[in-house]
């Protein structure tokens, strides 16, 4: 029980949200921001508590105006399913608070306005969510089911390209519909330096995948996927065709002939440990 409550003392407030903050106390809308507040703490806090009970290892939880960010230190090596779990746990708290509100709508405990601003505010926080953009609910429910069929590497790619086209949509209709809206120029602000930076550390961001699968916690495989390449192919281009939930023995060919057979954990102790960044796998042929 420790460990959960543990986790609010990782609780950030984003200064986004912050700004949030003064404008609505400028504007005398305490109950609205208390609504919002509220609505993303728990919905974050949905993300955390599942995080935690699979023990995954969490830095800090972001809170922002239309959810948040929980910082992970997993770097895409578990389960799926898992995956799926946290992502999901966020939207899933949305459905019980308006049932929680309609109860207290109901028992007069709350007044019309209120109810109909917690409506709006909880069903627009979920249902942004789930727009497939990075770094929101939809963006990571979207790498993962990319993830399912696709090496990390393009997974990684595609959800960024997707998350681009969508948020250039949403953008326009933005920019077209309400060009005046504050909020929604510092959340658009957000949603492109949360891509772009997200796109200019993709290089990082395999790294670290390939790190933890090979000096982390190593999950057990229940889908054996061969990787079939050439003896001139660069070590680094073959761990970029490592999946998610997938181990991968190294089948190595010269003109369509099967030369040697390595496994997945060769090829990464070869490019960590004896730090053939630039070799190709043919260097490999008599060393393993």
């Amino acid at each position: 029980m420790n460990k959960y409550f543990s986790l609010l003392s990782k609780i950030h407030i984003h200064p986004i949200f912050w700004v949030l903050i003064a404008i609505g106390a400028m504007t005398a809308q305490f109950k609205a921001l208390c609504i919002l507040f509220s609505i993303v703490f728990i919905h974050e806090m949905g993300h955390a508590v599942c995080a935690s009970f699979f023990s995954w290892r969490i830095k800090s939880i972001q809170l922002l105006p239309f959810g948040g960010a929980v910082e992970m230190e997993e770097h895409g090596n578990r389960p799926l399913k898992e995956d799926l779990f946290v992502v999901i746990s966020g939207p899933i708290q949305h459905f019980w608070m308006q049932i929680a509100a309609w109860i207290f709508w109901e028992a007069n405990f709350i007044n019309d306005s209120t109810y109909e601003m917690f409506i709006f505010f909880n069903m627009s926080i979920f249902l942004f969510n789930l727009l497939p953009i990075w770094p929101l609910d939809g963006g990571k429910l979207l790498f993962i089911l990319l993830s399912k069929q696709k090496p990390f590497s393009v997974a990684h790619k595609e959800m960024l390209r997707i998350s681009a086209v969508v948020f250039s949509c949403l953008f326009l209709f933005l920019l077209f519909f309400n060009p005046t809206l504050l909020s929604g120029w510092i959340i658009a602000a957000f949603i492109v330096h949360s891509i772009y930076t997200e796109y200019k550390q993709r290089q990082f961001v395999y790294i670290r995948f390939l790190m933890e699968r090979y000096y982390g916690n190593h999950q057990a495989f229940t889908v054996l996927k061969p990787i079939i390449v050439d003896r001139d192919d660069l070590i680094y281009h073959v761990l970029l065709k490592f999946q998610r939930g997938c181990k991968h023995p190294i089948i190595v060919e010269d003109d369509g002939k099967k030369l040697f057979q390595l496994d997945e954990n060769e090829l990464l102790h070869s490019f960590f440990s004896e730090k053939k960044t630039d070799g190709k796998m043919g260097d490999l042929q008599y060393v393993y």
